[in-house]
């Protein structure tokens, strides 16, 4: 083979080999682009959900100094639970949704470990008769299981349990919905219930360390029927009235038939209980945000951030 066809055939492998390089090149460089490009949106996604943060911080501040300025918040937190408040400016660069329930709206989940205090037996027949109720209504598999589930969570005298991912906090018996939610899940892998995820639990239940009392009047209607044994409906229609003087709960009951005195000794009735939970939904850079707070008693505690809506 002559020389020059020796040359003509090395240059084409030099120009293919070349085509492969810049090829291979330009594939390692898009695939760096897009890598990149990625961390370049998790950043920017990751300092506005910080920014959101801050803001949601001084919102909260701001909205606890607020409480805290306001002596009468008997009637203030009553006037909060009757529906969502929307907060806007006229330019519309302010958004937000104020939304806040009374925390002992339903019955403490604690009152089922309460079997052996002789002082707390209306609270522990009370929670037990509203237990079997929904193991009923809701065809649970196995309500027995459930039930030693949740009470040997309350019988342990103080232990470690993750409330949030990678925090840790001692608790007494079940002190959160997140917690309960654990309880249940192992409940339903032990049982195979499907069911047991289809109960409307915190329409029944409330979720906290101590309570001995049930804010009946701002309660779910469920509850409410059940606890006076009257027609959800008619209950229903009672707690989304708005109208002047509307019948306290009290005379509702008794006005419908209900017997207020059975489980009188377990409701807030006229007491004030100074113990709400408020989330917030506000706008930042054009994004929904979420968080929620705790206000007892004139302290505020518990925030949580749940970021992007």
């Amino acid at each position: 083979m002559d020389k020059t066809k020796q040359v003509r055939i090395f240059s084409k492998k030099r120009q293919g080999f070349a085509l492969m390089i810049t090829l291979s090149v330009l594939a390692v460089v898009i695939a760096l682009s897009t890598v990149l490009l990625g961390y370049y949106k998790e950043a920017q996604n990751e300092s506005s959900s910080t920014k959101a943060l801050i803001q949601a911080n001084v919102y909260y501040a701001d909205m606890v100094t607020i409480f805290n300025s306001i002596q009468d918040k008997k009637t203030l937190f009553p006037f909060l639970y009757s529906a969502p408040l929307p907060l806007q400016d006229t330019k519309e660069k302010f958004s937000m949704v104020l939304e806040c329930k009374a925390i002992n709206r339903g019955a403490n989940i604690n009152w089922l470990g309460l079997s052996e205090n002789t002082e707390a037996q209306t609270q522990y027949k009370f929670a037990l008769k509203l237990f079997d109720f929904i193991a009923q209504e809701y065809e649970l598999r196995d309500p027995a299981r459930l039930i030693e589930i949740l009470q040997e969570e309350m019988s342990i005298g103080y232990n470690l349990v993750t409330v949030l991912p990678r925090r840790l906090h001692q608790k007494k018996g079940i002190i959160s919905y997140e917690q309960f939610e654990t309880l249940l899940l192992r409940y339903q892998f032990e049982s195979d219930d499907a069911n047991v995820g289809l109960v409307p639990w915190k329409k029944y239940f409330s979720f906290l360390p101590q309570a001995n009392k049930i804010d009946a009047a701002y309660s779910s209607p469920e509850l409410i029927a059940f606890l006076f044994e009257i027609d959800a409906s008619a209950v229903s229609e009672w707690a989304s009235s708005f109208e002047l003087g509307k019948p306290s709960l009290k005379e509702f009951v008794e006005q419908n038939g209900g017997d207020y005195a059975k489980w009188q000794t377990l409701l807030a009735d006229a007491e004030f209980m100074d113990e709400t939970e408020c989330s917030v939904l506000y706008q930042y850079a054009k994004e929904q945000y979420r968080f929620k707070f705790e206000y007892i008693r004139g302290e505020a505690k518990h925030f949580e951030f749940y970021g992007q809506q």
